[in-house]
Formats: structure tokens, C-alpha cells, sequence
């Protein structure tokens, strides 16, 4: 089968507007954050790789009182001043 080169640079074409389309929607979810008050709201996902520990370990945390959260429907977030004043009281003390 023989493809004529215009239809398929036109093809090409509309594929890569498509691709930018989905590339610019993926970098603005991605650059919105979660704002309360002016302070940003980190999800599990989010400070177990800030913190590197597994979402057991938060749960941990939270249990112990250690990390104060706030739930919204099902989901957990941590304010980030929170999160801040944890790792200054040193969490790698819970770690151990």
C-alpha cells in the first residue's frame, strides 16, 4: 500500500497537535496545587516522596499524633506548615 507523503505529513501533522493538546492539559493538572488559606495541601502520594517513607508510615504517624492531617471526603492531605514543623521536630526519630 502506498501512502501519499502529503496525506501522511498531514497525518503527522494532527497527531502532534493532538499530542501538544494532551501535553499542555497534563502541565496544568500538574501545576495546580491544593490551596487552603493561602497554604498548600499535600496528598500521601505527596510526602512519601518528600519524606520517603511508605503511606503505612504516615499512617503511623498520624495514629501516634505526631503528624496533624485533614481528610476531605476519603482523601488525606497535610498542611504544609505542618508538614515543616514535623521535620523540624525530627521525624526520623519515628523512623527508627
Amino acid at each position: 500500500m502506498y501512502i501519499d507523503q502529503k496525506y501522511f505529513d498531514s497525518w503527522m501533522q494532527r497527531l502532534l497537535s493532538q499530542f501538544e493538546l494532551v501535553h499542555k492539559k497534563l502541565d496544568r493538572l500538574d501545576k495546580k496545587d491544593i490551596v487552603i488559606n493561602d497554604e498548600i495541601l499535600l496528598d500521601n502520594q505527596d510526602l512519601c516522596l518528600l519524606l520517603k517513607v511508605s503511606k503505612r508510615t504516615l499512617q503511623r504517624f498520624r495514629s501516634l499524633g505526631k503528624l496533624p492531617y485533614k481528610r476531605i471526603g476519603k482523601k488525606t492531605y497535610y498542611l504544609e506548615s505542618d508538614v515543616h514543623k514535623f521535620i523540624q521536630n525530627g521525624f526520623k526519630s519515628f523512623v527508627d
